[in-house]
């Protein structure tokens, strides 16, 4: 098989910056036949409920079935997927499932509250989402470390009730996502899928009861039909292809690191994989490693196409310039495959999430390190957050003005309220100061 031809930047080059804004450039914008076709999914769904999502169902997932009853899975089949599950894969799931469950239990924060020396108290109470709808690829696209990744923190948060959906075309159960599914506590799964799966859990039909959130991945149709309900829901992001940005100073095994470009550029031919590196010689190296393990992966028509379009292998002066090309990427994964790399954590400032030393693949990350693997993509890491148990909650204000504290702050107020011409929010305040 002919050598990898992935894009060769320098630094130094006079059209460097424009050849890396073009590297990064992805263009989001979606098909007008999706967004035309995902309106009027919406809209019938909204309009007609469980009919219209039965139809879509048969339709699309190549089912026939008569009602929603057929598409919602008993808690009895979950628990079944689970115990007949390999006992090896079942110990990989539960392991995972633990350890995702601890890191997220230490994102929980308590609410506060404060007096002020007038008797006044202020503060800010925190309290979890009621139901949250969680999308999950079905069919041979199946992802049951999506399952836990989204619907631990939701458990941990303290959601009431987490409904999942997963399209099963041509009847397709995955026993390992349904296993995951009962792992996690998840309360209810229907069977269904695309966009008239994310109107049924926005608009709520006769059986599939309206959430406020919606998290998870699907495709084109999945993504515009979020970005089309939010405001009816919240959404947790709109995801790009998948990046993963190695910055390596020559120490790690060069099979090492192509392996790990290769780990995202598997997902599709848009994914990006780019190598920042010091070291001219060991950026051959690593290019001679995809040129001999590219062969060997079953997926190489993907991660050829993706290495040769998004990819890129990038000589710096310096792991500084590096450091700095990396915030300026602002990727959604970034290995610092250093030998003493901790002292560079510090200065990198955007990035969903930092895998720090040789032995740190991404792909622990992805599966059972603990940290969410849901991130910020196509530069959103600049001020976006992994998915976590904040996602899940809500904040309230808690505001008691005491009758001393209502005179201070309602002469304030008032004068404010004068100055923007807010005649009944100024008497608001002044009917409770004293006479």
């Amino acid at each position: 098989m002919s050598s990898v031809n992935i894009k060769r930047l320098n630094s130094a080059d006079a059209d460097f910056q424009q050849r890396l804004d073009e590297l990064l450039a992805f263009e989001g914008a979606q098909d007008e036949n999706i967004e035309k076709t995902v309106v009027g999914i919406l809209a019938d769904v909204k309009a007609r409920g469980d009919a219209a999502v039965v139809e879509y169902t048969n339709r699309f997932d190549r089912l026939s079935v008569a009602g929603m009853a057929a598409l919602e899975l008993p808690k009895a089949e979950l628990q079944a997927a689970l115990d007949g599950l390999p006992a090896e894969r079942r110990a990989a799931l539960e392991a995972a499932a633990q350890r995702i469950r601890t890191y997220h239990e230490r994102q929980l924060g308590a609410g506060f509250t404060y007096t002020e020396a007038d008797g006044t108290m202020l503060g800010q109470m925190v309290t979890p989402l009621d139901r949250v709808g969680l999308y999950v690829p079905g069919g041979k696209a199946a992802y049951p470390s999506s399952v836990l990744m989204n619907a631990l923190p939701a458990k941990v948060a303290g959601v009431k009730e987490l409904i999942m959906v997963v399209p099963t075309p041509g009847g397709e159960h995955n026993a390992l996502v349904l296993a995951a599914a009962c792992l996690a506590g998840v309360d209810r799964v229907f069977t269904i899928g695309g966009a008239q799966a994310v109107a049924a859990l926005a608009y709520g039909t006769e059986t599939v009861p309206q959430v406020d959130k919606i998290v998870g991945p699907g495709n084109a149709y999945v993504a515009c039909a979020k970005r089309r309900v939010f405001g009816i829901v919240g959404i947790d992001m709109v995801a790009g292809p998948s990046e993963i940005l190695v910055l390596a100073d020559g120490s790690t095994d060069p099979d090492w690191v192509a392996m790990d470009l290769f780990s995202q550029a598997e997902h599709d031919e848009l994914a990006q994989s780019i190598l920042i590196c010091p070291d001219a010689a060991y950026i051959e190296k690593v290019q001679a490693s995809i040129d001999k393990l590219l062969p060997t992966m079953p997926r190489r028509d993907v991660i050829r196409t993706s290495l040769e379009n998004r990819g890129a292998l990038i000589l710096v002066r310096d792991l500084e310039e590096a450091v700095a090309m990396a915030n300026r990427v602002a990727p959604e994964h970034l290995e610092l495959s250093l030998a003493e790399p901790d002292a560079w954590v510090e200065k990198i400032h955007h990035a969903g999430a930092i895998f720090i030393g040789p032995y740190t693949s991404e792909s622990l990350g992805d599966y059972c390190a603990g940290p969410n693997h849901v991130l910020p993509t196509s530069g959103s890491a600049r001020f976006s957050s992994p998915l976590g148990v904040y996602d899940f909650q809500k904040r309230t204000s808690l505001i008691r003005v005491s009758k001393d504290g209502a005179q201070t702050l309602g002469r304030i107020a008032a004068t404010l309220a004068d100055g923007e011409g807010l005649p009944a929010h100024a008497q608001s305040a002044r009917y409770r100061l004293d006479a």
